[in-house]
């Protein structure tokens, strides 16, 4: 009878303490407790492309940035999304990294340079998806092209998040 009891009480609990989660996690609108799943639909031409199981640009509306006359692209066509991960069975925190190309104009993005610190992972990262150059200079892909609504993921492993941005682009 008690155990039957602990464990209910225990799955009332963890199901509070998730629903709670999920509020903080997905406030919603004007700092209400509705729960909304924030996504982005990308229109070009006859295709539309959704990311509905993506936090992207913390549930601001997109705007197209403000470009220079016969700019194709800019830094600002890079969006870095980064977030916590399940920890190494050493106890080392890991972090998944997601480096999307969002540019407007269609435009295939290559050369992503980021500003990134010391970076250094526990968990080994292909060279070809993520390396760091020189202090605060990583790449992205290789150099290669990422191509309009691509996405380069990997996950490292530190005992801190690094902050990461983007410091240049080459427009292809």
């Amino acid at each position: 009878m008690n155990r039957r009891f602990l464990l209910v009480l225990l799955s009332s609990v963890s199901t509070a303490v998730l629903f709670l989660f999920l509020i903080v996690l997905f406030p919603g609108e004007s700092g209400s407790f509705g729960l909304k799943l924030m996504g982005l639909r990308i229109k070009q031409g006859n295709n539309t492309f959704s990311a509905l199981h993506r936090k992207l640009l913390h549930g601001t509306t997109m705007k197209e940035p403000n470009r220079l006359p016969g700019e194709k692209c800019t830094k600002a066509d890079i969006v870095i999304n980064q977030g916590a991960t399940r920890p190494l069975p050493t106890g080392i925190s890991t972090y998944t990294v997601e480096i999307m190309n969002i540019c407007f104009t269609g435009c295939d993005i290559s050369g992503i340079h980021l500003n990134c610190g010391w970076f250094s992972s526990a968990r080994l990262i292909n060279p070809k998806t993520f390396r760091r150059l020189h202090y605060n200079d990583c790449l992205v892909n290789d150099g290669k092209l990422l191509i309009n609504g691509g996405t380069v993921s990997f996950q490292y492993a530190n005992t801190f998040l690094y902050p990461l941005s983007v410091s240049r682009v080459i427009c292809s």
